[in-house]
């Protein structure tokens, strides 16, 4: 049996995102032109700054990674791996709501070019939803798991978002927050067993956000199935506000398996905004990405420390 997995400690500040910086944060639709692709690529600049910042300021560099895409942030992946810094990268075009490879099947030309830590994917997939486009996704992903764990050095990622069906949300009188709350945990438990009956295999599983301990600790005893014990598990934002985050944060930490968090918007949404806007100035945008950054690095740290000190006093 392959020995899968990543379980060291991983605080990763993503940026990835593609069809949300073009139209949300810049407005723009259709195919950018050289300069506009340079503005997003310029915004994406201060993060990775914030980021080195961060490093500089105490956040322990074997802890820490970016995620981040090529189309804008090329010269940044370069630069991180050249600093010895851990980055992902993502193999997925932005945005679809069935996954598919953003170069097709060049995939893996693209991944050696730039040999992330990480080869993430984002997925949607709920195992009560349409079985011939899960069967679909699932067919891709093993190909990019085998081709990952056979051919490339890279460590696979996979990032899974479980979307409410019509009808599962209707339970729920639309209540997105009870889905979440009550059904949520349990379909990802099932997404991530049919997933690994599809022979996908990631290291690291990238997972919404949950607010009860025993439904991470369950998470984690799905992704490491099968005697895979160093499979490691990191809580996404999703864009939640701040409140929300350190809710999440707080929680996972304590479960062991659980070895960090991604999380990008709620970091660096507002104060990208605000610099874009004049409304500060660019070296104040760098600073507030820093300290969410290291806020969220922290909160993890201190629950997860003071969570192993509680087991070991127990167990004596």
């Amino acid at each position: 049996m392959t020995t899968l997995g990543f379980n060291r400690p991983l605080y990763l500040l993503p940026f990835d995102h593609r069809g949300t910086f073009q139209t949300k944060m810049f407005g723009w639709s259709g195919t950018l032109r050289p300069e506009q692709t340079a503005e997003i690529a310029a915004a994406k600049q201060v993060i990775y700054d914030a980021f080195k910042a961060a490093l500089a300021a105490g956040v322990p560099k074997e802890k820490a990674g970016i995620l981040v895409d090529e189309q804008f942030g090329a010269a940044i992946l370069r630069d991180a791996a050249a600093q010895g810094f851990a980055t992902a990268c993502p193999a997925e075009k932005s945005g679809q709501e069935e996954f598919d490879f953003e170069y097709g099947e060049d995939f893996g030309k693209h991944i050696e070019a730039f040999h992330p830590t990480f080869c993430k994917v984002l997925v949607r997939y709920n195992p009560e939803g349409d079985r011939d486009l899960n069967k679909r996704q699932a067919g891709r992903l093993k190909q990019l798991s085998d081709y990952l764990h056979r051919k490339n050095r890279s460590l696979f990622m996979f990032e899974l978002l479980v979307p409410p069906e019509k009808a599962q949300l209707a339970r729920f009188n639309g209540d997105k927050r009870a889905y979440d709350l009550q059904l949520r945990p349990k379909l990802m438990v099932q997404a991530i067993e049919q997933l690994q009956e599809a022979q996908v295999e990631p290291d690291v599983w990238k997972i919404e956000g949950l607010d009860r301990r025993e439904d991470c600790t369950k998470i984690v005893a799905a992704a490491r199935r099968g005697g895979q014990d160093h499979i490691g598990c990191i809580i996404l934002g999703r864009g939640e506000d701040d409140q929300k985050v350190r809710e999440w944060l707080s929680t996972a930490s304590t479960v062991p398996g659980f070895i960090g968090f991604a999380v990008g918007r709620t970091s660096f949404w507002d104060p990208l905004v605000a610099w874009r806007a004049k409304k500060i100035a660019r070296a104040e945008a760098v600073n507030d990405i820093v300290r969410r950054y290291r806020e969220f690095v922290d909160i993890f740290e201190e629950r997860a420390h003071a969570a192993s000190q509680e087991q070991r006093t127990a167990g004596n």
